[in-house]
């Protein structure tokens, strides 16, 4: 084994290697989380995707993960493990960052960094960090020259966060928006005189469906037509289930952890508000949705109203947002009612969500029964939390819904079903790899295939 000192560095020869973090806990120490970068020969990530940590816990490639923390006579391990030989060639340098909640670097004893052989379990190197006010830190970094691996003791802390380290390699960290005069187009420029329109025959207009509320007609001609479909498709899936003519309030929750960005930038997410918007114009009376988003902490959106479909998603829907580097001031340019979703943070905690829409349904009483329809990616960690929140709510009058996006980790959800001691189900599950590619009808037949019958099951017990 090897003490390394700042800037010092050694060859590396084990096929993949372990990362440790260990630092001693106490009162008023920090929490700190390990992550990794891999970047290219050009020192920047390719894609959020390149980002490693406890809420994208696998690289796409499966060379890089991250563990998780253990916990041993007052001694904290975060780990990653790096197996060289699954790097995809683009990959030459792998950065091992850490950041601090809830205070700085200063304020973390015994902080200390240890390689270690993966395949012997045999301590490679080892580096004592020394920090003050940083409230992220490169701990040190694996790099490719000549063909073979090396490792480097780095110990450079940021003071601005892991908003600053990201930044210096790729990742785009919101910026405040600029005046409105910088965006003016300079007072110079001379518009081209007009040139005279031929005259235009305006179309014929589109008659209302009697399916379309005058609420919905208000939408464009396109999203009018795909909403009218869409209801008749909603409608053919009850029938199906035997619950022609239910009611129910709907209930829509929005994953917005770090890992959910792709879905968001593609415009994944705001696909599937449109698609639930059916299901809501149908089911709900009032063609209403309340709705939440979450992921460190929960945030109730405005409520949803189906002829304000465009500008509520352009508003409530993040778009593209990581926001894993946000500090805590409010940004600027947010509309009353708009949430800053840097407040919502990056990870998972369902849990917090879950109690919030019980409460407030507990709150607001409404003769028909509430359908939370929930939308996740997985990395679901507080198994023991969530399964306590939805074992109470099997007495209370909401149906949960959950739909997985693909990722993995559903932990208790996916075990839901077959949980004894719930006097009804109250929980479904099923998780899609791409949601874009499911057909409409066989979506919601998938969506509402359970929540008919645990109607019929809570009158019975007289839940509702």
């Amino acid at each position: 084994m090897t003490a390394l000192s700042k800037g010092a560095n050694l060859a590396v020869d084990a096929a993949a290697v372990r990362v440790e973090l260990t630092w001693s806990e106490g009162p008023g120490v920090p929490d700190v989380d390990a992550s990794a970068l891999l970047l290219t020969a050009a020192g920047r990530v390719r894609d959020d995707g390149d980002f490693v940590f406890y809420n994208q816990p696998q690289h796409a490639s499966q060379a890089v993960s991250h563990l998780g923390k253990q916990r041993d006579a007052g001694t904290v391990t975060d780990t990653l493990t790096v197996d060289f030989g699954g790097l995809e060639p683009a990959v030459e340098r792998i950065v091992l960052c850490a950041s601090a909640d809830g205070g700085t670097f200063g304020q973390v004893p015994g902080l200390r960094l240890r390689l270690v052989d993966e395949g012997t379990r045999a301590e490679i190197a080892h580096f004592v960090m020394e920090a003050s006010t940083e409230t992220a830190f490169i701990g040190g970094e694996l790099y490719l020259r000549q063909g073979k691996w090396k490792f480097r003791a780095v110990g450079q802390g940021y003071a601005s966060g892991l908003a600053g380290l990201a930044t210096d390699f790729g990742i785009t960290v919101d910026e405040e928006e600029a005046p409105a005069q910088a965006q003016a187009a300079p007072a110079a420029a001379v518009a081209p005189a007009p040139v005279p329109a031929a005259p235009v025959t305006p179309p014929a207009p589109v008659a209302p469906s009697p399916n379309l509320s005058k609420d919905e007609e208000r939408l464009p001609v396109d999203m009018r037509k795909r909403l009218d479909l869409r209801k008749k498709q909603v409608a053919v899936s009850l029938r199906k289930h035997g619950a022609e003519g239910i009611t129910a309030r709907v209930i829509l929750v929005l994953d917005a952890s770090g890992s959910m960005s792709f879905l968001y930038s593609k415009g994944v997410v705001a696909d599937v508000v449109e698609r639930m918007a059916a299901v809501a114009a149908q089911l709900d009376d009032d063609g209403e949705m309340q709705a939440w988003t979450f992921a460190s902490n929960p945030a109730r959106l405005p409520d949803f109203r189906i002829g304000e479909l465009p500008e509520w998603t352009r508003l409530h829907v993040r778009c593209g947002e990581l926001s894993l580097f946000g500090g805590r001031k409010r940004k600027k340019g947010l509309v009353e009612g708009q949430v800053d979703m840097r407040a919502v943070g990056i990870q998972n905690e369902e849990q917090k969500v879950i109690a919030e829409v019980r409460d407030y349904v507990r709150k607001t009483p409404v003769p028909a029964p509430t359908l939370v329809l929930f939308f996740s990616d997985g990395g679901i960690y507080r198994n023991a939390q969530i399964e306590k929140e939805l074992r109470a709510a099997v007495e209370e009058p909401i149906f949960w819904q959950f739909v997985g996006l693909g990722k993995s980790n559903y932990g208790v959800l996916e075990r839901f079903d077959t949980l004894p001691g719930r006097r009804v189900d109250n929980v479904g599950f099923f998780a899609v790899d791409d949601i874009s590619t499911v057909p409409d009808q066989e979506l919601y037949d998938r969506l509402l295939s359970e929540f008919p019958s645990w109607t019929v099951a809570a009158r019975s017990a007289g839940i509702l």
